[in-house]
């Protein structure tokens, strides 16, 4: 026979109750503004999860860009601690990106068609900070800032991104400081623009991966970048396979070619003499 359970938990005397003058768990997190923002345009009751889906994606993408930016200066500063911190707290973000798409995936082509015209030209393509995300990593695009410039805000704090060293520009920086040779017009280069590949850094991350004991700060920061790039892949790719599977080949709201373009994504490298070079070892 088991034993009896008592099924209850009491309040325990020090627990504070009273919030009339003191800030609550919601003051601290504004949750009355959080929590009251989710303003369906219909009355489909999945509008709600397709709601929620995204303004939740936005506030880790929100956090994705505040790590990065700090990540960008750790490496300038030399403070390699805190930036392998931070990068690898991006790829854990990316991560929960990419599984909100699994509970995405359970709205139905059916249902969503329901509410879609209620989107008008609304589109995650306008994402501010997933823009912020891909310009610190690297994928500068100046044509993008275009779809921000009614929000003047926005599309100052963008353009001053776009302007600056990417993640993987502060890196390259970094080889060239410790002894391996990058050309010049690398590490000079106009970073508003997008990065392509060069065989003086092919060259150096190949010294660095078959001198990992000598240069192993420089190669442990290479497979944190790695990390992030293989997280974010993994996370467009669900992106794009979700789109496919709710609204197959349809254009997208915001007037892209919809799974087309998502596609094309898939084959833009943020860091790619590092996947060269594995090639080459």
């Amino acid at each position: 026979m088991s034993c009896p359970h008592n099924n209850y938990r009491a309040m325990e005397d020090d627990i504070h109750t009273d919030f009339k003058d003191d800030m609550s768990y919601g003051d601290y997190l504004k949750l009355n503004q959080v929590l009251t923002a989710q303003q369906p345009l219909s009355y489909q009751h999945d509008e709600m999860l397709f709601i929620v889906i995204h303004q939740a994606s936005e506030l880790w993408l929100k956090l994705a860009g505040h790590e990065l930016s700090s990540a960008v200066k750790n490496i300038q500063e030399g403070d390699f601690g805190h930036g392998f911190k931070v990068i690898s707290r991006v790829k854990q973000i990316l991560n929960q990106l990419t599984q909100s798409w699994n509970i995405l995936s359970t709205l139905t082509p059916v249902d969503y068609l329901k509410f879609r015209d209620a989107l008008g030209h609304s589109s995650g393509f306008q994402s501010y900070g997933y823009r912020k995300v891909e310009f610190l990593l690297g994928n500068k695009n100046a044509s993008l800032l275009k779809v921000h410039e009614s929000d003047p805000v926005v599309h100052q704090e963008l353009k001053v991104i776009l302007d600056a060293p990417s993640l993987y520009d502060v890196t390259l920086k970094v080889l060239h400081d410790n002894g391996l040779s990058i050309d010049a017009d690398v590490l000079s280069r106009d970073f508003s623009q997008a990065y392509q590949s060069n065989d003086s850094v092919l060259q150096a991350w190949l010294s660095v991966y078959q001198n990992a004991d000598e240069h192993f700060q420089l190669y442990e920061l290479a497979e944190k970048l790695i990390d992030i790039e293989d997280s974010f892949q993994q996370w467009r790719f669900k992106h794009m396979y979700t789109v496919q599977r709710i609204i197959g080949n349809k254009m997208g709201t915001g007037g892209s070619t919809g799974v087309g373009f998502l596609k094309k994504a898939l084959d833009i490298s943020f860091f790619p003499e590092l996947f060269e070079l594995r090639t080459h070892l």
